[in-house]
């Protein structure tokens, strides 16, 4: 187990290789770098994989106050500075890709290319108050009501349906760990930290290649908000998943890995045809 300590908090971090071609994963609220598990063999085959748990996620510190993304911006550039990693391919989702943005208009010299998932420029308010639901739901205590609040809207409807028996495991298996209020308590310090986040008058500034990944059935972070950071942003592209949601890592898989390697490892070159 390794940790990185910042501001008097302890950050759970894994590297998986020889820091040959690195890239960093970011995680969204509820996840951990436990999350990434089904993918690590893959990532590591060719590159040196990098995750981290942030402030009040998986075995990081919990916070003793209430903070904004820009806590963890600060946070990721100290990190990369123990690391001695100069520049690297930052890879977030949801979350993480907010903090990725934020990062990359504040430190774009550490960014040698983004990929964002199912991210948003900025916290509308609607995206503001689905937040604060999943906060009061999570408040109540009831761990059962926190999951049924926040974990089907994640998935795709046909996804969910087809898996039913697998969601209804993912529910037996959460809702106890949803039940713990100082795991609540660290997510619904992790949403309200998001509530301010916008970057809109930054985005043009960030001159990084980027890939953009929307999800078709994308509830959460709807795919208009990823068509927005593409034609703000000068050097994104951008792709659409079929038939998922935010959740697209864990729905398609295959896809996922193949998107985010291929960009990862891009080479810097034009193509005539």
């Amino acid at each position: 187990m390794a940790f990185f300590k910042y501001r008097d908090y302890d950050f759970y971090y894994e590297v998986h290789g020889d820091m040959s071609r690195p890239f960093i994963l970011l995680n969204g609220v509820m996840m951990s770098t436990k999350s990434w598990t089904p993918f690590v063999e893959e990532f590591k085959e060719h590159n040196t994989l990098i995750m981290i748990d942030f402030l009040d996620q998986g075995q990081s510190s919990k916070a003793k106050e209430s903070y904004t993304q820009a806590f963890q911006v600060e946070m990721l550039k100290a990190f990369l500075d123990f690391l001695n990693v100069k520049s690297l391919p930052i890879v977030g989702i949801s979350y993480g890709g907010e903090v990725a943005l934020q990062f990359a208009a504040k430190y774009m010299s550490y960014v040698e290319r983004l990929v964002l998932l199912n991210t948003c420029a900025t916290t509308s308010p609607w995206l503001k108050d689905i937040g604060e639901a999943w906060n009061k739901a999570g408040a109540s205590g009831d761990g059962h009501a926190y999951y049924l609040t926040t974990i089907p809207l994640i998935y795709s409807p046909a996804f969910y349906t087809k898996n039913l028996e697998w969601m209804k495991k993912r529910e037996a298996l959460l809702t106890p760990i949803f039940s713990n209020k100082v795991i609540v308590e660290g997510f619904i310090r992790l949403t309200r930290s998001a509530e301010h986040h916008d970057v809109r008058s930054e985005l043009s500034k960030i001159d990084v290649p980027t890939l953009i990944i929307s999800s078709k059935q994308d509830y959460l972070t709807p795919i208009e908000d990823q068509y927005y950071l593409a034609e703000k942003m000068p050097c994104a592209e951008h792709i659409t998943i079929e038939n998922a949601g935010h959740a697209s890592m864990y729905e398609r898989p295959g896809l996922f890995v193949s998107l985010v390697l291929g960009f990862v490892n891009k080479k810097d070159k034009k193509y005539i045809i």
